[in-house]
C-alpha cells in the first residue's frame, strides 16, 4: 500500500473521553435545537407546497415582495433572493395548507400557486390581461403555438425559439430583443398586437401535495434506518459483533452530528440532503471497515499487546490512507461546495460537513466502542481468536 509519509506514533486513543464528550455535546445542542429551538426547515419534498422561481423586469425588494403576497394571506411564505442585483427570487409556500383542508390537496397547492403569481404582478399586468392580451413572459408553448397560428409553417419553430430566449434571459424586456433570436418582424408585429410584456417571468414552478411528502419522509427514514442495518449485518459477518455495532453507531454519531451542525445554518432538508447524508453512510464505514481490518490483521500478529495499544498501532499504519483518501475527497467537495452554484451548494456543505465527521469519527468513536465492547461484554481475549 502506497504511503505518503511513515507510520507515526500518535496516541490517538489517549483522547477517546474528550472525543465522547464534545461529540455528545454536538448532538445534545443540535436535538434541543432541532426538537425546542428552530428545529430542521424541511423543503416542499416533505412539507407539502409549491415553490416558484421567478424573475422581474424591474429591481424588487424582499419587503416588497412580501408586500404584495399578504393580502392574498400569502405574507407567510418564505422569500429568498438567489442572487443579489439579478432580480430573482424563490418563493416557497409550504406549509400555508393546514391539516384537513383536504381533499384535493395538489388542486390547492396550485391555486395557491397561482394566487402567488397573481399577487406578483403588477396592477397595469392584471389590467392587460382583462383586455384579452397574453403575457409573453408567462405564456406556455401551447399557447403560443395557437397566437402564431396565422404563420401554420413556421408557429411551431417559432414558439419554440421564443420559449428557449425567454429561458435562456430569464424574461424578455423589449421586443426588439426577439430578432436576436432569429424572429420575423411579421411574427414579432403579430406578437405585439396580442401580447404584452410582464412584469415578471416564471423560471420554474413546483408543487407537492402535503401526502406525497408525508411519504417522501417516511421513506426517507427508511432508506436510511435499512442502510444502517445492512451495514450491521455486513460487518458483524465478516468480523464479529462488536464491529458491527461499533460500525453502526459510528454511522448513527455521523448522522446526528452532521444533522446537528446543519440544523444551525437555516438551509432546508429536502431530498438531495438525504442523498448526501446516504452518501456519507457508505463513505464513512469504508474508513471505518479498513481500520478494523487493520486491527483483526494486527490481531493475528501482537497478540501480547494491550488492545488499545493494537487499535494506536492500526490507526497509525492506516493514517496515510486515511489522509490520501479523506483529503482528496473534502478537496473536490470544498470546490464543488464554493463554485458549484446555488442549486447543488446544500448538497456540497452536507457532503463537506460529513466528510469531516465521518473521518474524525473512524478513529475517535468506531475503535474506542469496539473497546469499550470488549471491556463490559466479551469475556478476556474474546476478540483476539
Amino acid at each position: 500500500m502506497f504511503r505518503f509519509f511513515k507510520p507515526p506514533n500518535i496516541k490517538f486513543l489517549r483522547y477517546k473521553y474528550f472525543a465522547f464528550a464534545l461529540s455528545g455535546l454536538i448532538i445534545i445542542i443540535g436535538m434541543l435545537n432541532i426538537t425546542l429551538g428552530k428545529g430542521l426547515k424541511f423543503g416542499i419534498d416533505f412539507t407539502g407546497g409549491t415553490f416558484i422561481r421567478v424573475k422581474f423586469s424591474q429591481p424588487i425588494s424582499t419587503d416588497e415582495i412580501r408586500a404584495r403576497l399578504a393580502p392574498k394571506g400569502l405574507g407567510g411564505s418564505i422569500i429568498q433572493e438567489i442572487e443579489k442585483g439579478q432580480r430573482e427570487y424563490q418563493i416557497r409556500t409550504a406549509g400555508l395548507i393546514k391539516k384537513g383542508e383536504k381533499p384535493e390537496e395538489i388542486e390547492a397547492h396550485e391555486v395557491i400557486g397561482n394566487m402567488v403569481i397573481e399577487a406578483l404582478r403588477e396592477a397595469k399586468d392584471t389590467q392587460l390581461i382583462e383586455k384579452g392580451l397574453k403575457d409573453l413572459n408567462t405564456i406556455d408553448h401551447k399557447e403560443l403555438v395557437s397566437l402564431l397560428a396565422a404563420f401554420p409553417e413556421e408557429a411551431e419553430a417559432a414558439a419554440n425559439r421564443i420559449i428557449e430566449w425567454r429561458d435562456e434571459k430569464g424574461i424578455i424586456d423589449n421586443f426588439d430583443s426577439l430578432k436576436e433570436a432569429g424572429l420575423k418582424e411579421e411574427i414579432i408585429a403579430s406578437l405585439k398586437e396580442k401580447t404584452f410584456l410582464g412584469s415578471l417571468s416564471i423560471l420554474s414552478r413546483e408543487t407537492v401535495g402535503p401526502q406525497a411528502g408525508k411519504e417522501l419522509r417516511k421513506k426517507a427514514v427508511l432508506a436510511t434506518v435499512w442502510a444502517l442495518i445492512g451495514m450491521l449485518i455486513y460487518i458483524a459477518l465478516r468480523f464479529k459483533i462488536a464491529y458491527g455495532v461499533a460500525g453502526v453507531l459510528t454511522l448513527a454519531h455521523d448522522v446526528l452530528v452532521t444533522l446537528s451542525i446543519y440544523s444551525f445554518t437555516n438551509r432546508e432538508i429536502n431530498l438531495p440532503i438525504i442523498a448526501a447524508l446516504l452518501t456519507l453512510v457508505g463513505y464513512s464505514i469504508n474508513d471505518t471497515i479498513v481500520i478494523f481490518d487493520r486491527i483483526r490483521e494486527n490481531l493475528r500478529v501482537m497478540r501480547k499487546l494491550p488492545l488499545e495499544e493494537l487499535m494506536n498501532v492500526s490507526i497509525n499504519q492506516t493514517l496515510s490512507r486515511t489522509i490520501l483518501t479523506a483529503g482528496t475527497t473534502i478537496l473536490a467537495v470544498l470546490f464543488l461546495f464554493l463554485f458549484g452554484g446555488k442549486v447543488i451548494n446544500d448538497f456540497a456543505f452536507t457532503l463537506l460537513i460529513g466528510l469531516v465527521i465521518g473521518t474524525y469519527s473512524s478513529v475517535y468513536q468506531s475503535c474506542p466502542i469496539v473497546l469499550y465492547w470488549q471491556k463490559l461484554f466479551a469475556p478476556k481475549k474474546a476478540l483476539r481468536r
